[in-house]
């Protein structure tokens, strides 16, 4: 909700402090779960919350960013459904005993997604740099990698 209350603001100010609250937040579960591996406290239930979270994190921004211009609806819908369809997948196999973890390449996707994402908060150049231009090629590297994740997990998934 703070992320959406700054967006309400006109101008950078706005714009700056919901980018760096969302890379905070990104932040604080990256290390969380760097902190969870190191200190061997990784369970099966942080292995299903996890992505969720980040899922939720990035898809509640992203939805955010449409009725301001700042993000593609078609775009956003694609992340969107994958994300459902992958963390339905993803409950549906650990109803069945099976455990599908994040992989190298699902983590891929959820760090251009965070940096899309964050830039796309940004919006506004910054040293001469296009930042929203940025945010939305990078947007759209991580919609590839949305798709082609997606596919790998229900092809994983398949071959049991």
């Amino acid at each position: 909700p703070v992320i959406a209350l700054l967006l309400l603001f006109p101008g950078r100010a706005g714009s700056f402090m919901a980018a760096a609250l969302f890379f905070l937040a990104a932040l604080s579960d990256t290390l969380d779960g760097y902190l969870a591996r190191r200190r061997g406290t990784v369970t099966a239930v942080g292995k299903l919350i996890d992505p969720l979270a980040d899922k939720l994190l990035v898809s509640t921004v992203l939805i955010l960013l449409i009725p301001l211009g700042r993000a593609p609806a078609w775009a956003v819908a694609v992340i969107v459904a994958r994300e459902m369809a992958v963390t339905t997948l993803r409950a549906v196999a650990a109803s069945h005993g099976t455990l599908i973890a994040a992989s190298l390449f699902g983590k891929a996707k959820n760090l251009f997604q965070l940096t899309a994402t964050n830039l796309l908060l940004l919006h506004y150049p910054y040293f001469s740099i296009p930042v929203h231009r940025l945010g939305l090629l990078i947007l759209y590297v991580a919609l590839f990698l949305t798709v082609a994740s997606g596919v790998w997990y229900f092809l994983r998934y398949l071959r049991g």
